[in-house]
C-alpha cells in the first residue's frame, strides 16, 4: 500500500469514526447490560442453571453469545459458533424453538461446544430471537434446578422473555451493523498488504454505510451531521437550527397526543 492509499484508507476510516460518533450520541446502545438484564430476568422466570442470548454476527454468519445468567452461564459469555452448528444453530437456521429432554441423545448437541463453555446440560430449551423483520439470535435455557423437563408453560413464558430480547436486540443493531462496517473496511485494508490490486476504501466505507442507511435511519441522521464537521460554520448553525425546530414541532405533538379527550 502506498503512502496515498494509506493517508486515503485512514481518512475513510476516520470518517466512519465520526459517524459512528454521532450515532451513538443519537441513540446510545448499552445493549450489553440490557440484554444481560433480560438474561438474569430469564434465568430467574424459569429457574434454571444457566440462560443465554446469541446474536447473529451477519459478516462472520456466527452466533456470538452476548449475555447469560444463572450459577452456570458465565463461560459462555464471547463464545462464537457457526450458525449450522449445535442446537443453537439449528433454532436459528430454522426458526423453531426446541426443548431438548436429554441432550447427550441429541444429533444436533454439539458437546464441544458446550465443554468450552465449563458446563454440560442435561436438558435444553432454546427460542429464536424473530420478529417480523426475520431472526436476529437465540435465547437459551439449560436445566431447570428442580431436575424437572422443560414444558409447555416454560416454553411460554421463555417465548415472551426471548420477544423481549429481540426488541432490545433490535434497537441496538446499529452498534453491531456498525461494528461490521469497520470489520469490512479492515478486512480490506489488509487484502492490500499482499500486493495485490489496492481497495477503494472510500468506495467500500459508502457502499456499507449504504446497507446501514437503508436498514436504520438513524444512520442516515448520523451519516449527515459526520458531514457537517467538513461544513461552513454558519451552515452548521442552520442546521442546528432546524433540529431545534423539529424538536419544538415533535414535543408539540407529544403534548397534544397526551391532552385527555
Amino acid at each position: 500500500m502506498t503512502e496515498g492509499e494509506r493517508s486515503n484508507a485512514l481518512g475513510a476510516l476516520v470518517a466512519v469514526a465520526v459517524r459512528l460518533a454521532a450515532a451513538e450520541r443519537l441513540a446510545p446502545t448499552g445493549a450489553e447490560p440490557a440484554l444481560q438484564a433480560i438474561a438474569e430476568a430469564g434465568a430467574a422466570a424459569l429457574h434454571v442453571t444457566a440462560a443465554s442470548i446469541a446474536l447473529h454476527d451477519p459478516g462472520a454468519n456466527s452466533l456470538v453469545f452476548c449475555a447469560a445468567a444463572g450459577p452456570q452461564g458465565e463461560g459462555v459469555v464471547g463464545l462464537a459458533i457457526a450458525t449450522h452448528v449445535g442446537i443453537a444453530g439449528y433454532v436459528f437456521s430454522t426458526g423453531q424453538p426446541l426443548a431438548v429432554v436429554d441432550v447427550a441423545a441429541d444429533p444436533r448437541f454439539e458437546r464441544g461446544t458446550a465443554e468450552r463453555t465449563g458446563y454440560v446440560p442435561r436438558s435444553l430449551l432454546a427460542v429464536p430471537l424473530v420478529d417480523g423483520e426475520g431472526t436476529i439470535g437465540v435465547m437459551e435455557w439449560l436445566d431447570r434446578i428442580d431436575g424437572a423437563p422443560f414444558d409447555l408453560a416454560d416454553l411460554g413464558v421463555a417465548t415472551r422473555v426471548a420477544a423481549a430480547a429481540t426488541a432490545t436486540a433490535r434497537a441496538t443493531r446499529l452498534e453491531h451493523d456498525a461494528e461490521g462496517l469497520l470489520r469490512r473496511v479492515l478486512a480490506a485494508l489488509a487484502a492490500t498488504a499482499d500486493g495485490s490490486e489496492p481497495v477503494d476504501v472510500e468506495a467500500l466505507v459508502a457502499a456499507a454505510g449504504a446497507d446501514l442507511a437503508a436498514s436504520d435511519p438513524l444512520w442516515r441522521l448520523a451519516d449527515r451531521i459526520g458531514r457537517l464537521r467538513d461544513a461552513d460554520p454558519d451552515d452548521i448553525e442552520l442546521a442546528v437550527a432546524w433540529l431545534d425546530a423539529l424538536l419544538a414541532r415533535s414535543q408539540r405533538r407529544g403534548r397534544a397526543a397526551r391532552r385527555p379527550g
